[in-house]
């Protein structure tokens, strides 16, 4: 009884501040090394594929140590997590594309609009999901905060329409996948012979992702691929080039399984308020780090649209009401 009651017991709280610091500074330290390394390459599908063969390493090496137990799936299994890992590949791969052809903080003001995303797949995809009218109300400072953010002073309306369409495609992915994926994990979870605790289920979808990558570097970049890094490595050389891949797939990978860990632990409307504020952190380092302006509107802008977010995933938590039968 003792026994049961311990496993059921919920997370200490310097557990989870441990998970949030580790998945903040990881998610930071990603975002750094990657605007790094695609800076230095302009082969950004290679860089994300790259980054997902780090994550693979890690996940042989806790699996074949025994430090982490082997994911036991049947084919069914695979098949039913090929969808999810699809979603992964392009919410990776467009957040890649995204930053490396424009600002990191732009590409993070962008993907505070994922509600809007995952409030229209709720309602398009079945089974259909309703939330409360107040959180549907909070798209409207989200996308109007967006929206100011894209107004420059003396300019008007200035994008980076390449980086809105890759961003938006990464929002567009973690919308579906968070309504397909959900079901499928959480009948793996509850399968203890299978094995797949919160970071064997990232560990396999990060594989699945990078099998859906490979195709789209082969078919976007090989046939410049060669050029690309011979001028990378003439500019910048190819040790600091290797290093910003490395070091952005490990923490890519790092706060991927933090994330995962404490969504587990508190809740999916929790981290996802979390996962809010982590973008005001994320902005304001990449603005110092790479020197980006960040003009007063796009102050303004992203304040409300991140304030927007917070407020929806808030307003979320409460049941949408429902509709009584005859």
């Amino acid at each position: 009884m003792s026994s049961k009651a311990s496993s059921s017991a919920p997370p200490s709280n310097i557990k989870l501040v441990g998970l949030v610091i580790a998945w903040y500074a990881g998610n930071t330290f990603y975002n750094i090394y990657n605007k790094k390394a695609t800076n230095m390459i302009h082969a950004h599908w290679f860089v994300a594929c790259a980054q997902l063969v780090v994550g693979m390493l890690w996940s042989m090496v806790m699996w074949g140590t025994g430090m982490r137990k082997t994911p036991n799936l049947t084919a069914s299994d695979i098949a039913a997590c090929v969808p999810i890992g699809l979603c992964a590949c392009l919410g990776h791969a467009g957040s890649v594309l995204a930053m490396g052809v424009g600002a990191v903080s732009f590409a993070q003001i962008v993907k505070a609009c994922e509600p809007v995303f995952a409030a229209a797949i709720g309602i398009l995809m079945p089974p259909v999901e309703f939330k409360p009218v107040l959180a549907y109300a909070m798209l409207i400072p989200i996308v109007g905060g967006v929206g100011i953010a894209c107004i420059k002073e003396g300019k008007g309306v200035d994008i980076n329409y390449t980086a809105f369409a890759w961003a938006s495609v990464a929002n567009l992915a973690a919308a579906i996948k968070g309504k397909v994926g959900g079901s499928v994990t959480k009948a793996l979870k509850g399968d203890k012979s299978k094995n797949m605790d919160s970071a064997n289920v990232y560990a396999v979808m990060n594989i699945i992702s990078f099998l859906f990558t490979v195709p789209m570097v082969v078919i976007a970049e090989m046939s410049t691929l060669q050029e690309e890094w011979d001028k990378a490595c003439d500019e910048h050389g190819a040790q600091a080039l290797i290093m910003n891949i490395v070091l952005s797939g490990f923490f890519f990978y790092v706060y991927n399984e933090f994330a995962f860990a404490f969504t587990a632990s508190v809740g999916a409307v929790t981290s996802s308020v979390l996962n809010t504020a982590k973008r005001v952190i994320i902005i304001v380092v990449s603005s110092i780090v790479f020197v980006e302006p960040m003009e007063r509107n796009t102050v303004i802008g992203s304040a409300i649209a991140i304030g927007g977010t917070f407020a929806y995933s808030l307003a979320s938590k409460k049941a949408a009401p429902k509709k009584k039968t005859a």
